[in-house]
């Protein structure tokens, strides 16, 4: 039984380490350690030989479809941390009641590509919680963080994670960020527990300079295909289902105002958030009472 600390400990994998030589050599900051399964490998290798699970069928995006119109780094651009939230109340009542419902008491979460603020409901419970971001300061901030690791996706598709480690991964309003989601949604299959699952979520705000090309040119529907097609270039997903929630017409007459008009021109007004959910499980859908 590992002990939960009460803050989140940062775990660095690309940031080399010097321990002292009575330690054994781990790839982890030496202010925590992010606590393992141990797993059987010998059955695992032999049952991975004999299944294609997990393996890219196909990619989806073409070389222009990955392309940013902001071509440096991404930890560059997220080298000073933004304390702000990215998406409307309405959105994050939307998705923490849909993490209420899909997500069980005493699991194991990895939210990827998060922050400083949590969508999780406050009043459940989880085992642990690992986060992923690219600003240490944002995520050490997080309240629900147990753990996070600094890494940039675009550069490095490899989670230093065990595999069938998490009941449950999470990405929210990032992915339109991926310039290899193929590869990045063929890990996060790996790290699931069979019957664990995905969660993608975004609407329509984005940095747009750092969005993908095939995400920028798209639409509310077209970008909700492009995350199903994510999900089906992998073996091994299940059907993905689509949850949509699109801002309610109410007041539509205020809003044919001329300065209603000029600020949505300006994108500071649209009247709510739109929400978009993508969930798939791995291997199948669990039933539970």
């Amino acid at each position: 039984m590992f002990s939960i600390p009460s803050q989140p400990k940062p775990w660095h994998s690309y940031t080399p380490i010097t321990l002292p030589p009575s330690s054994s050599t781990q790839p982890f900051h030496n202010k925590s350690i992010l606590p393992l399964r141990i797993s059987n490998t010998l059955d695992e290798n032999s049952q991975t030989k004999q299944s294609s699970a997990g393996k890219i069928k196909r990619q989806v995006l073409t070389q222009e479809g990955r392309t940013k119109l902001n071509s440096y780094p991404d930890r560059e651009f997220y080298a000073y941390p933004r304390f702000v939230t990215h998406v409307d109340d309405g959105f994050i009542s939307t998705l923490t009641k849909l993490y209420r419902d899909r997500l069980r008491p005493g699991w194991e979460i990895l939210d990827l590509m998060s922050s400083w603020v949590s969508h999780l409901p406050k009043e459940v419970v989880y085992k642990r919680v690992v986060g992923h971001g690219l600003n240490a300061q944002e995520l050490a901030k997080s309240p629900r963080l147990d753990y996070f690791f600094v890494k940039d996706l675009n550069q490095d598709q490899k989670l230093e994670l065990e595999s069938c480690s998490f009941d449950a991964v999470l990405c929210t309003v990032s992915v339109q960020y991926l310039q290899q989601p193929e590869k990045v949604f063929a890990e996060v299959f790996r790290v699931l527990r069979p019957g664990g699952v995905f969660i993608v979520s975004f609407s329509n705000r984005l940095f747009y300079e750092k969005a993908v090309s095939a995400w920028r040119d798209g639409t509310g529907y077209s970008r909700v295909q492009l995350v199903v097609q994510y999900f089906q270039c992998v073996e091994g997903f299940t059907q993905p289902e689509i949850i949509r929630k699109l801002p309610s017409s109410n007041g539509a007459q205020a809003e044919k105002s001329p300065f209603s008009w000029f600020m949505r021109l300006l994108g500071l007004f649209s009247g709510g958030d739109p929400f978009y959910a993508v969930i798939a499980y791995k291997n199948f859908k669990p039933l539970y009472e």
